[in-house]
């Protein structure tokens, strides 16, 4: 058996793999990977080349400045101000989704749906609406936003550093904006004015029965010195617990419990209002209030005093494919599940026996101090934020013009990206914008050990000509056809094998076909790089192809067959659009 054979042979098991997804997909390429340096085909002195490759390293450095600009206040900034200008629906999945976009151009789009989600959430419950509705339109805005820079989504970090090998100069910061920009406006435009309205209505049917978060449940809130309801009394609360649909049940002060007839009792610092309501309600009265959860002592035991919050299964996270008394949950962290919300239907029987799938929806309970450790132990994201604050305006500043003038000064030419973007991390510790315990928790490891193992098995295609041997099928497929048709039918593929695949992994194979084919076409090769940058982006078909669309497959009670309904016209709009651009702005 020929080394090509041998690759075409790894390539077909990853993605048999891929699509089983049984096994996490950074394991199945890093033992791909081993194979294939014990068969040969890659040689020992490249089986780790991909993790120092700079592909890896900006993904790796743009998940620290994500983490960054949250911690620092900045993109609280956005999000506060969101709410004011939803009015209905349609103007929710505009302004949310136009957000979304925006924010998933500079920084990954990951992390930029992460963080909109709890927000888009709220807003639906609060209008009385599902949460389906529009949290399919707020993936879609973020994976089309990342579309629009370099460092938007790692498929577009790869092809420039793909470039840079192949034909001696990298894309630039901006460089996918000629295309990116025009397909992200164009698809964000048709979701919020027409393109929702496919989302099956009966999809996620929370409206006749209660969501895990809006179950009721009892909780404490502290007074501190700068509490806004310090020195009031406790019937002046009444409008806004009522407002926030909160139940003030008592005051606990010194260890005593003040209920019933305590209308006049006036409030003081490190008192403890004993509080009813859901999750989402009990946390926007205390971020309301400038309050915060309090740990349970003793004594708020017996009153069953503890936080609770709802968390997101991410694709990668340690908890999947396992049981909370699999990880110790209870055991270990003193934390126990007290329900799972999967695809719209609740599980509370025998709940820390079932094995939890990504994009499950977790209800946690544990001692508040230690609740948000539990969440990061678990590598889950919080839909209900707990106790947040008034951002630090000052850092918040500090970090957008950090951010903003690396950006420049490494688009200029001056210095290249990866020191630009380490500079600002040095800064941001420095200055204290992010902690140095979270610069490592930042970043997305099995993201890391998937493109690292990927780009030698891509470089192994290439090396033994299966890249060739392919490009040679299409060409042959498509002969007599004009090269436009051949780009269209390489977008096409790439669309497709992004939908079942890691967008990652899609790329680094579909690349150097794309070079190949653009050479024996004598074309420019920059068109058909570029149609693989948009093809490996555009996954809406399926929950599987993007890891935004897994996130919102639990929140939003959908189901694998729901995707396409939006997905498939959205992609016949990426294509309109898409393959004119290329040709106007890298034409052949």
């Amino acid at each position: 058996m020929s080394d090509q054979q041998i690759v075409f042979g790894l390539i077909i098991l990853l993605f048999a793999l891929f699509v089983w997804n049984r096994i996490r997909y950074d394991m199945v390429a890093f033992g791909t990977l081993a194979i294939a340096s014990i068969v040969g085909v890659v040689p020992k002195e490249e089986v780790f080349s991909g993790f120092g490759h700079p592909a890896v390293i900006i993904v790796a450095l743009v998940l620290v400045i994500s983490r960054g600009l949250i911690y620092s206040g900045a993109v609280e900034l956005i999000t506060q101000q969101l709410s004011k200008f939803v009015k209905g629906i349609t103007s929710q999945v505009v302004v949310m989704g136009s957000a979304s976009a925006l924010l998933s151009s500079i920084i990954n789009n990951i992390a930029a749906l992460a963080i909109l989600m709890p927000t888009d959430i709220q807003l639906s419950k609060k209008a009385k609406r599902n949460p389906s509705s529009t949290l399919m339109p707020l993936s879609f805005a973020s994976i089309l936003g990342g579309m629009v820079t370099l460092i938007g989504t790692a498929p577009n970090v790869v092809i420039a550093t793909y470039r840079g090998e192949a034909l001696g100069t990298p894309y630039n910061m901006f460089d996918f904006a000629y295309v990116g920009l025009i397909v992200a406006v164009s698809g964000v435009a048709f979701i919020s004015l027409i393109g929702w309205r496919f989302i099956p209505q009966s999809t996620g049917d929370q409206t006749t029965k209660k969501t895990l978060g809006e179950l009721q449940y009892i909780a404490n809130a502290k007074l501190l010195e700068d509490s806004t309801i310090l020195d009031q009394r406790l019937s002046e609360l009444t409008d806004l617990s009522d407002y926030d649909n909160v139940c003030i049940l008592g005051v606990m002060r010194d260890g005593i419990l003040f209920e019933g007839s305590v209308a006049n009792l006036l409030l003081k610092q490190d008192d403890l209002l004993v509080l009813e309501g859901s999750v989402q309600n009990i946390d926007q009265f205390i971020v309301k209030t400038k309050t915060q959860y309090s740990a349970a002592g003793e004594r708020e035991k017996e009153v069953g005093l503890q936080s609770l919050v709802e968390v997101v299964v991410p694709v990668e996270a340690m908890i999947v494919g396992r049981s909370a008394i699999n990880v110790g949950l209870l055991a270990i962290k003193n934390t126990s599940l007290l329900g799972i919300s999967r695809s719209g239907k609740n599980i509370v029987d025998n709940v820390r026996k079932t094995q939890i799938m990504a994009g499950d929806v977790l209800l946690i309970h544990g001692n508040s101090n230690e609740i948000d450790n539990v969440i990061e132990w678990m590598e889950c994201l919080p839909l209900a934020r707990r106790g947040l604050e008034i951002p630090e305006r000052k850092k918040a500043w500090q970090a957008i013009i950090m951010f903003v003038l690396a950006i420049i000064i490494s688009s200029m030419g001056y210095v290249y990206l990866p020191v630009a973007l380490s500079a600002v991390i040095v800064l941001y510790l420095a200055f204290g914008i992010i902690p140095t315990r979270e610069v490592y928790k930042s970043i997305s490891w099995p993201v890391i050990i998937l493109l690292g193992s990927m780009i030698p098995i891509g470089n192994a295609l290439n090396d033994t000509g299966g890249a060739a041997t392919i490009a040679s099928a299409i060409i042959s497929w498509t002969d007599g056809y004009s090269p436009i048709v051949v780009l269209i039918i390489l977008l096409v593929v790439t669309m497709t094998l992004s939908d079942i695949l890691n967008n990652v992994a899609t790329v680094l194979i579909a690349a150097p076909i794309s070079l190949d084919i653009a050479h024996r076409l004598s074309v420019n090769p920059d068109a058909f790089l570029m149609a693989v940058a948009v093809g490996a982006s555009c996954a809406f078909l399926t929950p599987i192809g993007h890891q935004n669309n897994s996130l919102i497959l639990g929140p939003g009670g959908y189901k694998f067959g729901d995707y396409w309904r939006l997905g498939l016209p959205l992609e016949i709009i990426v294509i309109a659009v898409g393959v004119p651009a290329i040709l106007v702005f890298w034409p052949l």
